[in-house]
């Protein structure tokens, strides 16, 4: 198997060549002489962790240094010298996660070249972009300036981190591009607490313009469909899908209803055959519905699917409000990218939380910045092991030789733990030589020898 994206692709060294460029400009709070360490040596042995799924993989190359006078932090990312583990704490604290943002463009940008982008087009030629906020962090002790708070009935304070990390997404595809995330934080200025709805809007005001202008539409939950964040995806350009829940939108849905008792709400039905069962497809939908309960409305269309078995029994239900117009040829497609939001979800924040990253795990919070940089550092190793994935002819080999994409990283984190190899290259050469080997062609020995 090989990477469909080999020509022209980024490679593992040209990522890390621009993360040096990227992490020496990183603030740097000391004051004084004391400079022993790089700032760009504490940025890229963090990720080296994140990217090694390893939180013990700086141990060991620290061991490795003393006994071998080499390591893999030095040569696969391009350490000069390893800080301890709180010293890196200590010298990232005060870096925004803001600053690590460009390497998302870097890598987006390297997907566009590729034609990696194009690919996640739908069949009426739109990007998907989901957004979603998700919880990182959460204690009743450890809290900063980044913290959101909430007080309970009982009296205490919890403090939790929350994130929003877009994401492109595509029906028929398993993979998810990762975007530079916005994190729910207090803001200056503000005397409420900050929420994912605003810093969704931050991301908007950030990032809209460029994504509207490559035609994408926007998913979302049901707080996302209402009509504030709706205007302002419009303003921005850019075309929305996103869930309707009857319970939050009842005018939407009362003339739904009226307009059903005067045959104005179409309804297209198709079979499935899935491979064990015989399922059946009701779509329902109108146009120019108001989003809310006032004259002046924003007007939005909406359709909706139930899936039954043959027998009647509902499967799936779900709805949609949209700013796309739609007709019998395209509520199938309208309704498949809406529920490509899912993707969000079980492709991107389940598996930073389940699948090797540990996402929800306090790998140190700081005073400042400090747990949400290290966050960044996390969703950027995600999106470099899809560009792997998408651009590496040898990790796609290794992917479809070994049994699961665990197995893959814990092989990595056993050989780097005792070798220390030359280039990223030589590690993947020297796991693909392994599975070329073939014991009998050893020389067979005699007992006597």
């Amino acid at each position: 198997m090989s990477a469909p994206f080999g020509k022209n692709a980024l490679s593992l060294s040209d990522v890390t060549k621009q993360m040096r460029t990227v992490f020496e400009t990183f603030t740097d709070s000391r004051t004084g002489k004391n400079s022993n360490y790089k700032m760009t040596d504490a940025g890229l042995s963090a990720f080296s962790v994140f990217f090694m799924q390893s939180p013990s993989f700086l141990d060991f190359q620290r061991t490795m240094q003393e006994t071998q006078g080499k390591n893999n932090a030095q040569t696969l990312f391009g350490v000069f010298k390893i800080p301890s583990d709180n010293h890196i704490r200590d010298l990232l604290d005060g870096v925004e996660p803001t600053e690590v943002y460009p390497l998302f463009d870097f890598v987006f940008n390297g997907f566009q070249r590729a034609g990696v982008i194009d690919s996640f087009r739908t069949k009426d030629n739109r990007l998907l972009l989901a957004l979603d906020g998700t919880h990182y962090f959460s204690s009743q002790k450890l809290h900063g300036s980044c913290c959101s708070c909430k007080t309970h009935s009982s009296g205490k304070t919890s403090y939790s981190h929350t994130v929003v990390t877009p994401v492109l997404v595509n029906p028929g595809n398993n993979k998810v591009i990762s975007l530079a995330p916005e994190f729910v934080c207090p803001q200056d200025g503000h005397a409420k607490q900050d929420c994912e709805i605003n810093a969704s809007l931050r991301w908007l005001e950030r990032q809209g313009s460029q994504f509207a202008a490559l035609g994408t539409t926007v998913l979302g939950d049901d707080l996302y469909c209402h009509e504030p964040f709706c205007l302002a995806l419009l303003k921005k350009k850019l075309e929305f899908i996103l869930v309707c829940k009857p319970d939050s939108h009842k005018t939407l849905y009362e003339w739904v209803d009226d307009l059903d008792r005067n045959g104005v709400v179409k309804t297209v039905v198709c079979k499935r055959w899935t491979g064990k069962r015989q399922e059946i497809d009701t779509y329902r939908y109108v146009n120019t519905v108001p989003l809310r309960d006032a004259d002046d409305a924003l007007m939005v269309n909406w359709c909706e699917i139930t899936t039954r078995t043959e027998d009647g029994k509902v499967i799936y239900h779900n709805a949609f409000a949209t700013s796309l117009a739609i007709n019998d040829a395209n509520v199938i497609e309208v309704v498949a990218s809406g529920r490509a939001r899912w993707k969000i979800e079980n492709e991107n924040n389940n598996t930073l939380k389940t699948k090797g990253y540990n996402f929800e795990h306090n790998f140190g919070h700081g005073k400042q910045f400090l747990s949400s940089l290290l966050a960044t550092l996390i969703l950027l190793a995600y999106l470099i092991h899809t560009m792997l994935d998408l651009m590496d002819d040898k990790f796609c080999l290794l992917r479809q030789k070994l049994s699961s994409r665990r197995r893959l990283f814990d092989d990595m984190k056993a050989l780097t733990t005792y070798l220390c190899f030359d280039s990223w290259e030589h590690l993947l050469d020297f796991m693909l030589e392994g599975w070329s080997y073939k014991p009998e062609s050893r020389i067979a020995c005699s007992p006597e020898s």
